[in-house]
């Protein structure tokens, strides 16, 4: 009891006691109004919703005294573990709180209202959370002692000396770092930013052209032409898809346990998104072709453009999430399966909730009652509709256009006209040849024989099967003709090949996978008790969340008439979102734009923006940023460069000096970022000279090797956006880097450091092959200090030092006198295997700074 009092002492914060609705009411929530508030029966008829509903107690008396904690029912059960009736128990440190506030006679910030309608409502504290403020933005710090940018040659910063401010990014940041008594690192050098920008923007080293360009271009302007050198490249849009296809949970296979099925044109969603990015696709636009890119293209479905396959193709986002019912089987729980993890997705990725634990009752720490997650469902019910449900290949939509019809048949006629004639001629050959077999026979056996044959199977007399059998020989089809004539079988054969080809002629038949509504079907949307299907309650109209809007605005979404292709729920919801007046939807952009500049959002959970989210560390930046977001026409790439340009992105990760910001939380230097595994795959390609850039396209197949690891089929060097996602078959060298995999989606990488990346690059066939074929690209150098600085300028885009030069050369030497020792057939190449070995697995290899 002693250390609880301590606790309870603790938790009287500065500002005073606690206080119901702020400090005691979110416990409650998240431990006790499931039973005592928000469902239609109270258990043991005891209402937690209230300061005074709690004094008034239930079926066993009051559940708290004022001002006694001893004799409060409810804290004696919370400290004896008896409540919650769960395995899961409220923390000490959380009991402290709700015994503290007793203590302080349980103190509310305003009077309580004289009743409460049924469920958990949502109260000024929950609207006040930072998150839902509508977007406003600030103004910009005022600094003293900045330049726009350094003088030319004035070298590395020196204490007095004016910091730079490029960008208003850079005041905000520099405001809250000056704040902590700190301030920016001086600028990265020249090659450095290069390279830091092309992985960024491209997940590619730049070129020996692209360097010695840039390196000396005298222009002021060069940093910003090169960037838009990269963000005009095509495989701009193959790097920064990988982050949108992450969050999407992009799989080329449908996740249905061990079956897996494969889904042939889900790399059509790929393709869009690659191609939207590099044409730079306003955001928003992007967004809602995903969520409802089938009401924007007219039906009927024909003669469709590329733009509208894309358009279509776009809603396969909705579409990636594991499909149970795949393997044939309509299975209505799979089927709502699919629906709640569609949600989770789409939630997480746009509005930055968990909307998803409200699905069984309202969601314990944030402001989202469960029927708000209903509403929400009821805007994609009409397309998912498991009620109606329709399997993986009822989804799909023929591209075939009219001339494609027209062709078809034509092809069709033409292939049964001469697959008529070559029956025709087929029977007359084995005819001939059967006759000629007879004519070996005298009469009457010849005659007997003949009858025999002529005579249907079923029909033949015991002796006519016997006579028969006894001569196998006249057992004469298509398929032994050329036993009897081989210039009839040849005929044959090429005739089919005529046959053959004139069916080749066909337009190939290609789908879309896509999500849509059935015209005329309008399914109900339910309240699922517990979160189950098969108890239903109240019916709901489609709309946002309630805390996305002030209090009594929520946005509702009528249905658009019964006659129409579309309810028009999906696409009235997006374009709701993408208002610019939304407020959780541009900050959770912003905040995944930063994030894969520096690593780590301003928010570090970008996927839950509520209550048990990270607080944002420059939360006046995200707002600026979300609102800048819309003002550059929700361009992505005036983004880049708007944050790339920036005195903040340009700094050195170097750190100068000793600081108490450890974990580099306020920026002060540029962090070192590990690539990704698809990053470091494409980058040893690049290295071993084999790297394939052909983009789009169905995607390069995965196998199990001899000992059970996923490699690509036929070690095909494409780009890894393009490898196959396979659920159940994750590509061993980029799982073990971190690729997402076995999950749902994934909101952000956590970069791991383990032993099993070592062994893999010390052991791996991919590695080692990759390894062999850069020690043969560099090994045409005239001598081993050409070949040294030639690995080092293809792995480090740079020049070895002259220790670098000295250590790697005694490396080589004492390799190649081992090698040599034991009877390798190549040593000296063999050496300068394993030394670019050594350079895949170092740390300038794997990092960016």
């Amino acid at each position: 009891m002693l250390t609880v009092g301590l606790r309870a002492q603790a938790a009287v914060a500065a500002d005073g006691p606690p206080v119901f609705e702020r400090d005691v009411r979110p416990i409650f929530k998240a431990w006790c109004l499931d039973c005592h508030g928000s469902g239609e029966e109270l258990s043991g008829g005891l209402d937690l919703r209230l300061r005074r509903f709690a004094v008034s107690g239930g079926d066993s008396g009051p559940a708290i005294v004022p001002g006694s904690p001893e004799e409060s029912l409810l804290l004696a059960r919370l400290r004896a573990g008896e409540m919650p009736p769960t395995k899961k128990k409220v923390p000490p440190e959380q009991i402290a709180v709700i015994e503290a506030w007793i203590a302080h006679q349980a103190p509310t910030l305003r009077d309580e209202p004289e009743s409460l309608p049924p469920g958990i409502d949502i109260t000024p504290e929950e609207r006040a959370f930072w998150a839902f403020q509508p977007i406003r933005r600030p103004e910009l710090p005022q600094l003293e002692n900045t330049v726009p940018a350094p003088a030319p040659g004035s070298g590395p910063p020196v204490p007095g000396q004016p910091d730079v401010v490029r960008t208003p990014i850079d005041a905000f940041i520099l405001a809250r770092l000056r704040a902590e008594g700190l301030s920016m690192a001086p600028e990265a050098d020249r090659l450095t930013l290069l390279r830091r920008a092309s992985f960024d923007l491209l997940g590619l080293p730049p070129t020996p052209e692209e360097i010695e360009a840039f390196l000396h271009d005298p222009a002021p302007d060069a940093y910003e032409a090169m960037l838009d050198r990269l963000l005009a490249s095509p495989h701009y849009g193959e790097r920064w898809a990988r982050h949108w296809l992450d969050v999407a949970g992009y799989a080329d296979s449908e996740g249905n346990g061990s079956e897996d099925t494969p889904r042939p044109y889900a790399y059509k969603y790929r393709d869009y998104v690659i191609r939207a990015l590099n044409a730079d696709r306003p955001l928003d636009r992007f967004i809602t072709e995903q969520l409802a890119g089938d009401e924007l293209v007219p039906q009927p479905w024909s003669n469709l453009t590329p733009e509208q396959v894309d358009i279509l193709a776009a809603t396969g986002f909705l579409r990636m999430v594991p499909d149970g019912t795949a393997g044939g089987r309509v299975d209505e729980a799979a089927a709502q399966q699919v629906v709640a993890d569609a949600i989770k997705v789409l939630s997480s990725a746009l509005l930055g909730l968990t909307v998803g634990c409200a699905q069984c009752h309202d969601h314990r720490y944030d402001p989202v009652p469960q029927v708000d997650y209903y509403r929400l469902r009821a805007a994609f019910e009409p397309a998912f509709d498991p009620s109606h449900w329709r399997l993986p290949s009822q989804r799909l939509l023929s591209l075939y256009t009219d001339a494609d019809r027209q062709q078809a048949a034509l092809v069709a006629e033409a292939v049964a006209a001469l697959q008529a004639e070559y029956n025709a001629k087929q029977a007359r050959l084995v005819a001939e040849a059967l006759e000629k077999e007879l004519e070996k026979y005298p009469e009457p056996q010849r005659s007997e024989l003949r009858q025999a044959l002529q005579t249907p199977a079923e029909q033949r007399s015991e002796q006519q099967r016997a006579l028969l059998a006894g001569h196998p020989n006249l057992n004469i089809t298509p398929g032994v003709l050329y036993q009897y004539n081989q210039a009839a079988a040849d005929e044959l054969k090429a005739d089919m090949a005529r046959i053959a080809a004139k069916a080749a002629e066909r337009p190939v038949e290609d789908f879309v996978s896509l999500l849509c509504e059935q015209p005329g079907v309008r399914p109900a949307t339910h309240v699922f008790y517990r979160g189950d299907h098969r108890l239903r309650r109240q019916q709901v109209q489609a709309g946002d969340l309630t805390i996305c809007a002030p209090e009594g605005a929520r946005f509702e979404i009528p249905d658009a008439p019964l006659a129409a292709a579309s309810s028009g729920r999906r696409l009235a919801l997006a374009r709701h979102w993408t208002s610019g007046r939304h407020p959780l939807v541009g900050r959770v952009l912003a905040n995944r734009i930063w994030m894969h500049h520096f690593g780590r959002g301003i928010v570090d959970t970008p996927g839950d923006f509520g209550m048990l989210g990270s607080r944002p560390s420059h939360p006046e930046l995200l707002d600026w940023l979300a609102d800048e977001l819309v003002r550059q026409g929700w361009s992505l790439k005036r983004m880049h460069k708007l944050i790339m340009c920036s005195a903040v992105y340009r700094q050195s990760s170097v750190p100068r000096t000793a600081s108490h910001d450890t974990q580099n939380r306020l920026l002060g230097r540029f962090p070192i970022r590990r690539l990704e595994a698809e990053v470091l795959r494409d980058r040893i390609l690049e290295a071993a000279g084999r790297l394939d850039r052909t983009m789009y396209g169905p995607p390069v197949p995965v196998e199990l090797d001899a000992v059970g690891q996923v490699i690509v089929k036929d070690d095909l060097p494409r780009r890894s956006i393009y490898l196959e996602v396979r659920r159940s078959r994750p590509v061993s060298l980029l799982a073990v880097f971190d690729q997402p995999s076995d999950v749902l989606h994934c909101e952000c990488r956590v970069p791991s450091t383990t032993a099993s990346q070592a062994l893999m690059l010390m052991n791996n066939d991919f590695v080692l092959k990759h390894a062999r074929l850069f020690a043969e690209r560099v090994y045409s150098q005239p001598d081993r200090s050409a070949r040294i600085r030639h690995a080092w300028q293809i792995a480090y885009q740079r020049p070895p030092a002259e220790d670098e030069l000295h250590l790697a050369t005694e490396f080589l030497n004492r390799q190649e006198a081992m090698l040599q020792a034991s009877g390798h057939a190549e040593p000296e190449l063999a050496a300068l295997t394993n030394l670019c070995q050594q350079l895949f697995a170092s740390h300038e290899f794997l990092y960016v700074d």
